[in-house]
């Protein structure tokens, strides 16, 4: 019986592993792993916003509901925090940008980046409808 593999989509968001530094509207330090198997891309966040630390655990991969045979489409995210929010997103990765979709794939809410040619800097802005969105750079540390 073989086993099952991480589909090329999702192994695009490898990219993403290592721990980066965020400037911007936010600021502090981001870490993506990969959970053992490849299914799933973990992000550990350490941030200062609006003056106030925030920090969190993002899990990323496509949904395989209880009973279902294949995954989700989209791959997928759920946002803790420590203030006690929890966040939804949808990763859209196509060649050297990066979406991130509020909520829902085509939301007004998102954030696109692009990487540099190294892969070392991402750089993009968060959009919030009516406003209140902030550039951020994210530069690899290791």
């Amino acid at each position: 019986m073989s086993h099952p593999r991480p589909d090329a989509s999702l192994q695009r968001l490898d990219r993403l592993t290592g721990t980066w530094r965020v400037t911007g509207g936010v600021e502090g330090t981001v870490t993506y792993r990969w959970l053992e198997g490849g299914f799933f891309l973990l992000q550990d966040i350490d941030m200062t916003q609006y003056g106030r630390r925030v920090t969190g655990l993002e899990v990323i991969g496509r949904e395989k509901p209880f009973g279902s045979d294949e995954p989700g489409e989209d791959i997928k995210s759920r946002f803790y925090d420590s203030l006690g929010h929890t966040f939804d997103y949808v990763y859209e990765p196509n060649g050297d940008t990066l979406t991130i979709w509020g909520g829902e794939k085509g939301s007004p809410a998102y954030y696109q980046g692009a990487f540099s040619p190294d892969g070392d800097t991402l750089t993009g802005s968060w959009v919030y409808p009516g406003g209140g969105g902030y550039e951020s750079v994210m530069t690899r540390i290791r």
